[in-house]
């Protein structure tokens, strides 16, 4: 009874926890601008179930994605057990499903058994992978300090997990020989003959405190994992589904339209509608781009908070492959810890932050003296040459290369700057409407 209480009392301070985590995110994500989704629902549900959830994306590079599927399903598969767990510590009971389901219970948790000696020996490799091998997309600038740490916390707490799973179901083993009255009998594939071999001549005593250890200590580290997942790129477990889901379905080549521009140049080439009002000449120029994440859309900061910080868009982007400051995770990471920051200093209600200070500070009433400026150097987005690798190689569908043209977009078009080179070809277009700066009229060729 005792047990049953401290469980409840556990799980409901964990989750309640989670749950107000959780909710910052999504409140971080609501900052940014709403943006119509469009495109055939059959679409995005084929993408969530063949890239969030098949992995599909990931066998384009077959070793790592071999190794991830074994950590996913056997994350997957041992909700089950989770479950079963979940019955026991609030009834007070053990091992709740393996009477009534006799040898189909074992054969699923020897499934899981088998699934998590998978996952153990994936850990292990990719423990290796990141600190031995020095795999050149997990050692950029970008991933030095927490997102170096990050990754290993999130393999050793896996590891830990794991570790107590075997003790749980391997003292269990023993103790069903020595009180079949209390211990269901089992014979799980894995801890069916290694409990025995590691805890066979300990005392019935050591061995039900072991089990207990194990048990608590496998609930406690998924509460722990829970806790974690919104601090950590690891979040990607949960918002790789609707990443997938709402991922802009218009070909990768083709960028949003804005249309101000596009009528403006319609207009400047005699193609406008003719009866179109006439411009009001002395209202406010609108923004274009974005420079704070005010002005990225709810789908860019959504994929800034699923990034997996695997660094694949980065490991193909030509500009970093031959040496320029560009990174498109760091990019995408930027954006994520610029809304972490916002959405903190929202939440904590100070005056600093507001635009007017007789007003409480909120997204409309926000100004902390910052923006994506100070997070991304304007040489980073320069060096990018459009080409839209990262959007190919990402495994969850992110877009970094739309982020990096709204901050180009505003520098060149709100701003009037960029790079000086750049210049001539905008006055060019501008004035004579092409690309070379040439002094013949541009119908010149058809006049003659």
């Amino acid at each position: 009874m005792v047990q049953s209480i401290i469980f409840i009392l556990v799980s409901v301070a964990a989750l309640g926890y989670a749950f107000w985590q959780f909710r910052q995110v999504y409140l971080n994500i609501q900052l940014g601008k709403e943006e119509t989704v469009e495109g055939p629902v059959a679409e995005r549900w084929k993408n969530m179930f063949l890239v969030a959830m098949g992995q599909k994306k990931m066998f384009k590079r077959i070793i790592p994605a071999v190794l991830h599927l074994m950590l996913y399903v056997a994350f997957v598969f041992t909700q089950i057990e989770l479950l079963e767990i979940f019955i026991d510590g609030i009834f007070g009971v053990h091992r709740f499903f393996a009477e009534p389901l006799g040898g189909l219970y074992t054969f699923i948790i020897s499934t899981i058994e088998i699934l998590s000696v998978l996952a153990f020996v994936a850990t292990l490799i990719f423990l290796i992978r990141r600190n031995i091998l020095f795999i050149p997309r997990f050692n950029k600038p970008e991933m030095t300090g927490w997102p170096k740490l990050d990754a290993n916390l999130i393999l050793i707490f896996e590891l830990i997990l794991l570790l107590c799973i075997f003790t749980m179901n391997g003292t269990d083993e023993v103790l069903q020989r020595l009180d079949p009255a209390h211990y269901p009998d089992t014979h799980l594939a894995i801890t069916g003959w290694l409990g025995p071999m590691i805890f066979g001549g300990l005392e019935q005593g050591t061995l039900e405190v072991l089990e207990r250890i194990g048990w608590w200590g496998h609930i406690i580290m998924v509460f722990v994992f829970l806790n974690y997942l919104p601090k950590s790129k690891h979040l990607h477990i949960l918002l790789a589904f609707p990443n997938t889901w709402y991922a802009r379905l218009k070909p990768k080549g083709e960028m949003i339209n804005m249309p101000e521009i596009m009528n403006e140049v319609k207009t400047m080439m005699g193609l406008g509608d003719p009866d179109a009002p006439e411009p009001d000449m002395n209202a406010e120029l609108p923004e274009f781009g974005a420079n704070d994440i005010f002005e990225m859309s709810r789908i860019d900061l959504l994929g800034a908070y699923s990034c997996t910080e695997c660094g694949r868009c980065t490991s193909v982007c030509p500009a970093n492959i031959t040496g320029k400051k560009l990174s498109p995770r760091k990019i995408v990471m930027d954006v994520r810890d610029r809304s972490e920051q916002v959405g903190a200093n929202i939440r904590s209600g100070n005056a600093e932050f507001a635009k007017d200070a007789s007003q409480p500070v909120s997204a409309d009433n926000y100004d902390d003296g910052k923006n994506l400026w100070d997070f991304i150097t304007r040489e980073e987005i320069h060096a990018c040459t459009t080409c839209n690798a990262c959007v190919e190689a990402c495994p969850v569908l992110i877009n970094p290369l739309e982020m990096i043209m709204k901050l180009r977009r505003h520098e060149i078009l709100t701003e009037a700057a960029g790079p000086q080179d750049w210049l001539p070809l905008f006055n060019s277009i501008e004035n004579q409407q092409r690309a070379w700066s040439v002094g013949t009229s541009r119908t010149a060729w058809a006049e003659e």
